[in-house]
């Protein structure tokens, strides 16, 4: 894994407006979806290698990122919808890391299983 792995990709996510008609605010949603899904992939797969793999494609009219981890893998299904009321009065306040991803981009789909999670995330541009 390296490290800092999520700024690295924000990094390569801050050359889209170079490329594509994103606008300067787009290109920041981008850059939070992906940090969101780099920390959940650590936080969550418990890979046995640490790695996640960032893949990022241009298309006709759309950014596609996809960030993958070779962790155990779960029901996207089964994730619970966090509520503010709970969190406000929890000494947890984590669990909004997919909530933010499907706000910030314009498509999310989730592939699971126990070889692993990808997270396909796409803007239109």
């Amino acid at each position: 894994m390296l490290k800092d792995m999520e700024l690295a990709g924000t990094k390569l996510a801050d050359l889209l407006d170079k490329y594509t008609k994103l606008s300067h605010d787009q290109v920041d949603e981008i850059r939070m979806a992906i940090i969101e899904a780099c920390l959940n992939a650590f936080k969550h797969s418990k890979s046995k290698d640490r790695q996640v793999d960032m893949i990022f494609r241009l298309r006709k009219g759309e950014v596609e990122i996809t960030v993958e981890d070779h962790g155990v893998g779960f029901d996207p299904a089964r994730v619970k919808e966090p509520r503010i009321e709970e969190n406000l009065n929890s000494s947890i306040k984590r669990g909004w890391g997919l909530k933010i991803i499907r706000s910030l981009m314009d498509n999310v789909e989730i592939q699971s299983s126990d070889k692993g999670t990808r997270v396909i995330m796409t803007k239109k541009c």
